[in-house]
């Protein structure tokens, strides 16, 4: 298959899946509130590329929650090209992803993310993830999120949840604070070696994570919630925080490829605490 046309495949599902994704949020804020909408530009002067994010802020669900889309392209700075696979001779990209981070009202509802991106340098693959990171411990939800992401997983690959769980807890730990993020889920990255193989698996992983975030939402939507709760959300909120600035691949990724600052950083909470 052409690579022209993987790259639009790609890049169609990711912007048809940001539509859907938005149309569910809508429905399960009774389409009270609405998205603001930020189209941008990788550089205003050449094409190369940009996309979209959307924001939802101050929702009866959703403290905050942002949608983004891209489909970028240029070179790689020459001190960043190094990290990047296929690009330390040939600086040359294109990248298309999607990206979503929600941050719910009721502190008994987890924060949730999720991405899916395909990166096209000398080497072209797709990576991405799911996670979840409660504030309370809620076994019987993490039971179900967890089989649910292996059940997906099997349909392709026996070996897949295993692998990806544990990068996946290794990738979402805060070295400076010895502790996890949250719960985990799945990161996979460099899955390069069978373009429809791995595009199915990937759509796979954005429907699951529509489906997940629809029954835990709507499971605990009704469930009363106290102050106290609230202030160990906003603690718990400094920690994903801490681990966005500090760790996160996306983020310098978009801050060294001239994205959208914006965008990038829609993943921070509205509101955070430290002791």
């Amino acid at each position: 298959m052409d690579l022209d046309i993987k790259k639009d495949l790609a890049s169609n599902w990711f912007k048809l899946l940001q539509e859907s994704i938005c149309r569910d949020i809508n429905l399960l804020e009774n389409n009270k509130v609405n998205f603001r909408s930020y189209s941008w530009k990788r550089n205003k002067k050449t094409d190369e590329g940009g996309g979209e994010f959307r924001i939802l802020k101050n929702g009866k669900i959703f403290d905050k929650v942002g949608v983004n889309f891209s489909k970028v392209y240029g070179k790689f700075p020459d001190q960043f090209k190094k990290n990047i696979l296929g690009a330390n001779k040939d600086s040359r990209f294109w990248a298309s992803g999607i990206s979503v981070v929600m941050h719910m009202k009721n502190p008994l509802m987890p924060a949730m993310h999720f991405n899916t991106r395909y990166i096209c340098t000398t080497k072209h693959w797709f990576g991405g993830g799911i996670d979840l990171t409660p504030s309370k411990k809620d076994e019987m939800e993490k039971n179900y999120f967890h089989q649910t992401l292996k059940s997906m997983c099997d349909r392709h690959n026996k070996d897949y949840y295993k692998k990806y769980k544990k990068w996946c807890d290794k990738y979402f730990f805060l070295p400076h604070r010895n502790e996890s993020r949250g719960i985990g889920g799945i990161f996979f990255d460099y899955k390069q070696d069978n373009f429809e193989k791995n595009f199915y698996f990937v759509r796979d992983v954005g429907v699951t994570f529509q489906m997940l975030f629809n029954k835990i939402i709507r499971k605990k939507i009704k469930k009363k919630w106290s102050i106290k709760d609230k202030e160990i959300q906003y603690l718990k909120r400094g920690r994903y925080t801490e681990f966005n600035l500090l760790y996160d691949r996306g983020t310098k990724f978009g801050l060294q490829t001239g994205g959208n600052i914006d965008g990038i950083l829609m993943s921070l909470p509205p509101l955070a605490k430290w002791k």
